[in-house]
């Protein structure tokens, strides 16, 4: 199958989740190429972007996993050609 580029938007508004979603994407570590995180402790909420590079598959499991954790919203966004990589 082939690999894609992409960005995975995950918003935090349950703080007992934060553990969680840390572990999740721990254990997919071999698909992310870059991670930012940005909390906001005055809005009770956190922000995270993953760049990942894998099958549609493999992204699709994990935002899967981190969309059914209490208080977390997850969007992504995939290139649909893989031109070059």
């Amino acid at each position: 199958m082939e690999k894609r580029l992409g960005i995975i938007a995950i918003v935090i508004s349950d703080k007992t989740s934060v553990p969680f979603v840390n572990d999740l994407i721990s254990s997919f570590s071999d698909i992310i190429i870059a991670r930012q995180g940005i909390p906001m402790p005055q809005k009770n909420i956190s922000f995270i972007s993953l760049i990942v590079e894998a099958t549609m598959d493999r992204i699709n499991v994990l935002t899967g996993k981190l969309g059914r954790l209490s208080g977390v919203e997850v969007k992504n966004i995939v290139r649909k050609e893989n031109q070059n990589l």
